[in-house]
């Protein structure tokens, strides 16, 4: 089944977002701990996409899909206008480090790697895409 949701790129919207996949993930039988590592995990890339790609512009969006596939293997998709995110370039930071310089943030992708078993990051048909796999028969 496929779900699909837009968003205006308003950190007020993060809210709708979390409770749109929450509700999604429920439905579908997800524990309420998978639940909130998966709607975590989606907030972080929605909320970095708002932030840093869009700057808070009300007046731009993003959409998000949500595929649960026969396999138990979950698809989620983020797409976007904004500036585009070179997954290639990211070093995920050392813990120890933003410890000892008392750094605020920088740790979103981080979690979002551990979270998720795939994530992509790729143009399409005009579009910045982020696609977040999860399999859920692992669990």
């Amino acid at each position: 089944m496929l779900y699909n949701y837009k968003a205006s790129c308003s950190t007020d919207k993060l809210q709708e977002i979390r409770q749109f996949i929450d509700d999604l993930l429920r439905q579908h039988g997800l524990s309420d701990v998978e639940s909130h590592k998966v709607v975590l995990a989606v907030d972080e890339v929605c909320a970095n996409l708002i932030i840093h790609s869009h700057g808070c512009d009300a007046n731009e969006s993003i959409e998000i899909s949500v595929e649960f596939k026969a396999d138990k293997t979950t698809v989620f998709e983020i797409k976007d206008h904004g500036e585009a995110f070179n997954m290639a370039q990211y070093k995920e930071p050392s813990l120890s480090d933003i410890i000892r310089t008392k750094k605020k943030g920088g740790i979103g992708l981080m979690l979002v790697n551990r979270i998720m078993d795939k994530i992509e990051f790729y143009q399409s048909n005009g579009y910045n895409v982020c696609r977040l796999t999860k399999d859920f028969k692992k669990q």
